[in-house]
């Protein structure tokens, strides 16, 4: 790590942290050329694979905008979609790959989806899983059905 100070390509960790729910780690360094301290933030890269083969960096915030869509008219809170996102990216890293198709993020969104409101998990499933018909949502409203009655019971 170079010093942003000098150059130094020197540098000594004075004290680590872990930040963002261990997902991150903030190092405080020491350039021992001019003894100035400066702070770095190491995070694990996770890249999204789209479609066309591209690839970017995995964002929280693209996970918030694509089930607000879905959520648009529902009662669910912006802290709500934070800890969904959060939810999502735990169980993509869980998995321990440091690439991920697209698609398979919009699939392990519908789990926690289905958790926060049956309405939004339904519009976002027809995206997700390719709905075709009508009798797609009444399959996917059965399963719904069939959940909340064991659940009940």
């Amino acid at each position: 790590m170079y010093c942003p100070f000098c150059r130094n390509p020197d540098s000594r960790v004075v004290d680590s942290r872990l930040q963002d729910d261990g997902s991150a780690i903030r190092r405080r360094r020491q350039c021992p050329e001019c003894g100035r301290r400066f702070t770095t933030m190491e995070t694990t890269s996770l890249t999204v694979l789209k479609r066309s083969g591209a690839g970017e960096p995995f964002s929280r915030s693209k996970v918030i905008t694509g089930v607000r869509k879905a959520c648009k008219g529902r009662p669910v809170t912006d802290d709500d979609l934070a800890l969904l996102a959060q939810e999502v990216e735990e169980t993509i890293r869980a998995a321990g790959s440091a690439e991920i198709r697209a698609q398979e993020i919009g699939l392990a969104i519908l789990g926690p989806l289905k958790k926060l409101d049956q309405v939004a998990y339904l519009r976002f499933a027809s995206v997700y899983q390719d709905f075709e018909s009508l009798s797609d949502f009444e399959d996917a409203i059965g399963v719904l059905r069939a959940e909340q009655a064991a659940a009940s019971a």
